[in-house]
């Protein structure tokens, strides 16, 4: 693909329309179009929960992956069990940089403590309505000493462990039993570099 040309927008007006948890602004904005001139004046309400990283936490030496299970409201809707399989992940707090979220994460989520980590990917969630951004890490660890359960309770988590062998993982994925993003985009990316897996954390 060619380098594309750097196109224009104007940011006309915000306005906030709740802050609790999270934040919902409203945008008014006008860009520069492709076949040339400006487009109308128009508003959009934009979600904005702040940037998060998460971990696929990966035993190296016994081939388990550890995955938490917890419930999850924006799932209630759409899944006839909203208690999903991910990755341990957390808001990336100010000052506070994508890698020290997979420490301490994993930690309060895991009981574990990471030793290394390598970069998968980062990605924009849902650009169309909302700012956040995801980083993701394979990070490595000893599973040999996980609790069954974990969390903070004064953050509402009941969190359970799960340790699955990574051939299972890959059964998983490809029979369609992950269904949020940043556990698919992980384990796809493992799938595709496991047979690299003696270099993930030189």
């Amino acid at each position: 693909m060619s380098n594309p040309i750097r196109m224009n927008y104007k940011k006309l007006a915000k306005e906030s329309m709740y802050q609790g948890f999270f934040e919902l602004n409203r945008y008014t904005f006008c860009y520069e179009m492709f076949k040339g001139g400006w487009s109308q004046p128009f508003q959009r309400e934009v979600f904005e929960r702040g940037h998060a990283a998460a971990v696929l936490l990966l035993d190296p030496v016994a081939n388990l992956l550890v995955l938490v299970e917890q419930f999850r409201p924006g799932a209630v809707e759409t899944e006839a069990d909203p208690w999903l399989l991910e990755l341990v992940a957390g808001i990336i707090e100010e000052n506070e940089k994508p890698e020290d979220v997979v420490f301490r994460e994993s930690v309060e989520e895991a009981g574990c403590e990471v030793k290394n980590v390598t970069k998968i990917c980062e990605y924009l969630v849902s650009p169309g309505g909302t700012t956040e951004r995801i980083w993701l890490y394979l990070g490595e660890i000893d599973a040999s000493r996980l609790p069954e359960y974990a969390g903070l309770e004064e953050e509402n988590e009941d969190i359970k462990i799960h340790k699955i062998p990574v051939s299972k993982a890959f059964e998983m994925l490809d029979g369609g039993e992950i269904n949020n993003a940043m556990t698919l985009i992980s384990l796809q990316w493992l799938k595709l570099h496991w047979h690299e897996k003696e270099s993930f954390f030189s």
